[in-house]
């Protein structure tokens, strides 16, 4: 089998793809060993953090707004994380495998992580040169050599049928044997089954007893039952002719068109509602007011030199203070 790609070689394809797909970030370097390129895409640098950035923007174009933010960010690792967390929707990564997207990972890993996303940017055609391994094992197995293989595969030496398969295969007549003796143990089961159920019947006498069911439907029960019909009808229709047949055989009542009538009363109506209400809010209001008059000329209260009287007491004393003065300028 011919072996898998050596590091040396899966990492000259990432950086001629990323040649191929015109990455700004592998032009005008010029890197001809593959150390070189092994220190560019699996070290940890800002300038492989932009190379996985630009490869993501690719991929998402709405990834650069998310770019932008990152830069503006104070974390540091947020435009890992966001490359972390693509990786996590498209199935590649963990999101909180920050040592892969770093650089920090083996490079195993990294290799395998890049050849994962870099087919994924638009116009990267897979070259028939660079093969996966999925390729590799089915070419493999394929070919010329292995194809005695295959078919030893599909004409084996050792039948992998059961027995009993094998034998209904062939025709062999012993192998219904098995099943006349289940049908036997059926009918055997079957029989007793039928004799407990007989033994049961024999036991409830009331299944037995068909003379009891069939005098429900006597002609004699069947008479009775008509005779009380027919006076049941014998007094719905005493009844009808006596009192319904003047209500049923009346005319349907005549509506007046009048209904403007109606209406004007129903107005009336609601105005001496409200002037109704209107009054019972001007009574509770006047009987509000008595009650404050009255509290006010019972209730005594603090008036000017700390002196406690009624209403009343504090006119009659103003009066007579007013009437002295009077009296004063007078004489």
């Amino acid at each position: 089998m011919a072996g898998a790609l050596t590091e040396k070689e899966r990492v000259h394809h990432l950086y001629t793809t990323l040649q191929r797909v015109s990455c700004p970030l592998v032009e005008g370097l010029y890197l001809q060993e593959a150390d070189s390129m092994l220190q560019l895409l699996c070290t940890p640098s800002q300038h492989r953090t932009d190379i996985l950035a630009w490869i993501c923007s690719r991929i998402n174009p709405n990834f650069a707004n998310s770019k932008a933010m990152s830069m503006r960010s104070k974390d540091p690792d947020v435009l890992t994380k966001d490359i972390a967390a693509l990786g996590q929707e498209l199935m590649l990564c963990r999101a909180d495998d920050l040592n892969l997207i770093r650089g920090n990972a083996s490079l195993q890993r990294q290799l395998q992580f890049i050849e994962q996303l870099l087919p994924l940017v638009p116009g990267c055609i897979k070259t028939s040169g660079h093969r996966t391994d999925g390729e590799v094992l089915q070419n493999e197995l394929f070919a010329a050599e292995n194809l005695p293989h295959l078919m030893a595969m599909l004409n084996p030496t050792l039948d992998p049928w059961p027995a009993h398969i094998k034998a209904l295969h062939k025709g062999n007549k012993s192998a219904y044997k098995p099943q006349r003796e289940e049908a036997a143990d059926v009918a055997a089961l079957l029989q007793a089954t039928q004799s407990e159920l007989e033994q049961l019947q024999s036991k409830c006498e009331f299944l037995n007893n068909e003379s009891s069911s069939a005098t429900i439907f006597s002609p004699s029960a069947l008479r009775v039952v008509a005779c009380d019909l027919q006076q049941l009808m014998s007094t719905f229709s005493h009844v009808y002719e006596t009192d319904l047949r003047a209500y049923c055989s009346r005319d349907a009542p005549s509506f007046s068109a009048d209904a403007d009538v109606f209406q004007r009363v129903h107005k009336l109506l609601l105005a001496c509602n409200t002037e109704l209400e209107m009054l019972k809010e001007v009574s509770e209001a006047s009987a509000s007011v008595s009650e404050d008059v009255k509290q006010l000329q019972t209730q005594p209260r603090y008036w000017s030199k700390g002196e406690k009287r009624t209403l009343p007491d504090k006119l009659e004393e103003l009066t007579r203070r007013i009437e002295d003065l009077l009296s004063q300028r007078s004489s």
